[in-house]
């Protein structure tokens, strides 16, 4: 069973491992238990934790508000929440299937 990704009572729940200031948004992969998203916004006042909350709802076609990070404000392991997605990225998709 895959921790790093994991269907909750409709809400797909994410351990994450983020890499602020890459050259483009992308979900990487696996990063030791976690799941590696890399996202362009530098790691400065929030803008890396908003960035990914607005990239993950773009993934999962659902609006910001349904994105929650519950985990993790001021360090590179988050966990975040999306409520009810209506996609579910390949990437993510694949892990959830292990």
């Amino acid at each position: 069973m895959n921790y790093a990704v994991q269907m909750k009572n409709k809400a797909l729940q994410l351990r994450i491992y983020i890499q602020p200031k890459a050259s483009r948004d992308e979900i990487v992969g696996m990063h030791g238990d976690a799941l590696k998203i890399a996202i362009t916004a530098p790691p400065v006042d929030g803008k890396a934790n908003t960035h990914l909350c607005k990239y993950l709802a773009k993934q999962c076609g659902v609006a910001k508000s349904n994105v929650a990070l519950i985990k993790g404000q001021l360090n590179r392991h988050k966990t975040v929440v999306v409520n009810e997605p209506a996609v579910i990225p390949k990437a993510i998709q694949a892990l959830l299937n292990v």
